[in-house]
Parts: C-alpha cells; structure tokens; sequence
C-alpha cells in the first residue's frame, strides 16, 4: 500500500518515536522517506515522488517472525560492532559528560554503553525499533520521559537513568545491569538473576565491559 501524509513538528516528533513499534507490529515493511518544508512541517511517504524526501528509515524487504510474545520488551539483537565516528562521538562527549555528573555515573560506562549501540549515530534505528545513541525502545523513552529519542540530550538521559535504575536493581552488578539493559530486565530475573543464554546477550555485555575498560584506561 502506497502512503503519503504530513504532520505538524509535534506530532511527527511523536510519529518518530511509535513508527518503528507499529511496522514491526502490522507487518507494514516499507522503506519511509521524509522531508521538512519550509514551514517546518515534516513529510512522509513510502513511495517519494518529491526529490526532496531523503531515506529516514529502511527496514526488510519481508517482514520477520512474530516474536515471542513471552519476551521482554526491552530485547533487542545486537548487531554488528558500528564504525565510530570520531566527530560524531565529540559532538556529544560533553553531553554524555554532563549527564554522568548529574546522575552521579561513570561517563566511561556511558560511553561504552553508546558505542555498542549506536557508534554515536544519533539517528540510528534497529531492526526491533530502538532508537537513537542509547537505542532506547519506545516503551523505555515512555518510561523515562524522552519525548524526542533522535534528540542526543534527552536520548542520553533517558539511557543513563534506566541504565542507574538497572544498577539498583541488581545490586550494583555491572554485567548483570549490561545484560538487562540488552536482554530486559525479565529476562535477568527469569534466568534466577543470571545473564540469559542468548548469544546477542552474551556477545553483547563483554563488548560493553571491554570498551568501559579502554575508556577508564585513557586519561
């Protein structure tokens, strides 16, 4: 099916954020394309015929497997290692150090945490629909206030506190709080507080820990 609409900012912003959910939810795969007039009003389409649209998002030319509907929604598959932009990772190390002082967090873990996810692409969407530098799944940016996941500042802090409510949680275990921040907090508690036998999750928490050693490392 062939679509085409427009929105006002504050409501494409909100688009931005269940458009994702809702195409692994329907089924509807289809590349989506954008554009912003000159009245800052946001354009979509999957079938451009404007040379102003640009690709906002790609997705599969079929759609997958329904998931587990037992699954937590924070799972996520942790795809290949993203190359690090080192502009990109400058234009937000301020960002992400003013957010580990306000939260009282390693900035070392935080950006370890983003370079596994995101290589700092700010604009970065996966296959399961997390969004942005922390690849926050709608329900988590719900939950932690991020109105504007593709928004660095409130993707950061959206990301930081879960990752700190997850620190309680576990008792302070970092592999652990890694694991729920991957696999879902469920999945952890469902595995007796283990980190779960999913080989995403197991690739996913010593790629994080190697980082966050490097960054400690460095001055």
């Amino acid at each position: 099916m062939n679509a085409c609409f427009t929105l006002s900012p504050r409501l494409a912003a909100r688009l931005a954020v269940l458009l994702p959910a809702l195409l692994l939810t329907n089924g509807a795969w289809a590349d989506i394309y954008a554009f912003k007039d000159a009245d800052g009003t946001l354009h979509f389409s999957n079938v451009p015929q404007d040379k102003r649209y640009a690709l906002l998002m790609r997705t599969p030319k079929e759609a997958p497997a329904p998931a587990d509907s037992s699954a937590p929604a924070g799972e996520r598959s942790v795809r290949p290692a993203p190359a690090i932009d080192p502009q990109l990772r400058a234009r937000v190390a301020g960002l992400i150090d003013d957010t580990a002082r306000t939260l009282n967090m390693d900035a070392a873990l935080l950006h370890a945490v983003i370079a596994v996810e995101s290589g700092y692409n700010p604009s970065a969407v996966s296959p399961k629909g997390a969004i942005g530098l922390m690849q926050l799944m709608p329900a988590t940016a719900r939950r932690y206030g991020v109105a504007d996941p593709y928004d660095p500042a409130q993707n950061i802090r959206g990301g930081a506190q879960y990752l700190r409510d997850l620190m309680s949680r576990f008792d302070n275990d970092l592999k652990l709080t890694l694991a729920a921040y991957n696999a879902g907090e469920q999945a952890v508690a469902r595995y007796g507080n283990t980190i779960p036998p999913y080989k995403e999750t197991l690739n996913y928490v010593p790629r994080v820990m190697s980082g966050l050693a490097r960054n400690q490392q460095q001055p």
